[in-house]
């Protein structure tokens, strides 16, 4: 799909958005045909909530509880209504730490991305940069891939290779893979817009 009109993005978020940054800096530079019209999160004071204010991107918290892993219940029925409030395109998942639920994912259907730091299939879920370290491979990476119910394992968009080095902790590992997904995001969103991903769903 070739869009005339702005792509809409929303983002979902638990921490300083990064990412979202990223985004953010390549649509105001003119190398991104979409717009960020909210930005959500599950922590009352992620700094991600303060970049988006900051820009005057409409920014909200919802409350998670009583769930600790997952968005469900009245979370995941408030941020349903609020994505359809702004008429999201497309959900972004930029650091959120939380397994989305059946309703959430029927809700729009294709057009929820996620972006991890590892060469998917291999390392998924929590801190797989250190997963990486410690089964000694010599690269590692970042995918941007569709998000399903299972455990980042959607089908893959793009990926970014990064050598591991031998002098690596697991500090400066994430550091290089966390440049490449700042390239990887935007030009995953970029492929989506050009019509360049089959599995893609806009509406």
């Amino acid at each position: 799909m070739n869009a005339k009109f702005p792509l809409s993005i929303a983002v979902l978020g638990s921490g300083k958005g990064s990412n979202f940054q990223a985004i953010t800096d390549t649509i105001q530079n003119g190398s991104l045909n979409a717009r960020i019209v909210c930005v959500l999160s599950d922590v009352a004071d992620a700094f991600i909530l303060e970049r988006a204010r900051r820009l005057g991107i409409p920014a909200d918290y919802i409350d998670p509880a009583p769930y600790k892993t997952k968005l469900d219940g009245a979370a995941e029925l408030k941020t349903i209504k609020r994505l359809r409030h702004y008429r999201a395109d497309l959900i972004v998942l930029a650091g959120f730490m939380r397994m989305l639920k059946s309703r959430l994912l029927a809700a729009f259907s294709g057009r929820i991305i996620n972006i991890h730091p590892a060469l998917l299939p291999a390392f998924p879920g929590l801190e797989s940069w250190k997963q990486a370290l410690t089964y000694g491979v010599k690269i590692t990476g970042c995918t941007v891939h569709f998000v399903d119910a299972g455990m980042d394992t959607g089908a893959i968009i793009l990926q970014k290779a990064v050598p591991v080095l031998d002098q690596d902790t697991p500090e400066t590992l994430h550091a290089r893979i966390q440049e490449q997904e700042y390239i990887a995001y935007p030009e995953a969103i970029r492929l989506l817009i050009d019509g360049q991903c089959g599995a893609w769903k806009k509406s």
